[in-house]
């Protein structure tokens, strides 16, 4: 390992939610300020804004805060509501290397998942908020085998086989079938199945 590495969510992810928040807020509240000053009722709506406001500023502070460090003590994180977290280098088993798709879209993006000996998770990059280029850096730093679905899944595809690998809301019941085929997704680099790329480090 190189002696530290320091990443830090994509400034998108950043700006992309002021976008979002201006132009839901902005037009939201001039109107209802529009209709509030009149009455003299525009109060309840002041606070309203600046709750939302508050909101909007811890998360942003969140986001900014949030990094993955790589050193000679292992893999840290400090996600966006999370303390900070550090793994030992012996307590890292494998990475897992996917594309999942977004929402009911034929869009993906990539995911890379830090799991155990066990196969628990211990920290996941998104790739709507780390770049690729993050994702390639941890798996040449850490060194460890990486188990890669070629094939994209969605997310009741990989609650059927991996549930340990998504977010507690994520882990939901469907009554839907999957619609898209996927490759069996194994535990460990020791039995892989057909359609799994693994690269020992």
């Amino acid at each position: 390992m190189n002696p530290v590495i320091v990443l830090r969510p994509d400034h998108h992810v950043q700006r992309d939610t002021l976008k979002v928040f201006l132009a839901f807020c902005v037009p939201t509240f001039a109107v209802l300020y529009w209709i509030t000053i009149g009455r003299g009722t525009w109060l309840p709506v002041a606070i309203c804004q600046a709750a939302v406001t508050v909101v909007y500023g811890l998360s942003m502070i969140a986001a900014y805060r949030a990094l993955i460090r790589i050193d000679q003590n292992g893999i840290s994180e400090r996600g966006f509501f999370r303390a900070f977290t550090t793994f030992p280098p012996d307590q890292i088993g494998s990475l897992v290397l996917l594309d999942l798709y977004v929402g009911g879209s034929l869009d993906t993006t990539r995911q890379l998942f830090v799991t155990g000996h066990d196969g628990r998770l211990l920290i996941r990059l998104r790739g709507q908020f780390w770049s690729s280029a993050d994702m390639d850096t941890v798996v040449d730093e850490l060194g460890v085998p990486v188990l890669h679905i070629p094939q994209p899944l969605d997310l009741t595809a990989l609650n059927a086989l991996r549930p340990e690998l998504l977010y507690w809301f994520e882990r939901r019941i469907t009554l839907r079938n999957p619609r898209r085929s996927c490759a069996p997704l194994v535990t460990s680099a020791e039995t892989p199945a057909a359609g799994i790329e693994i690269y020992p480090r």
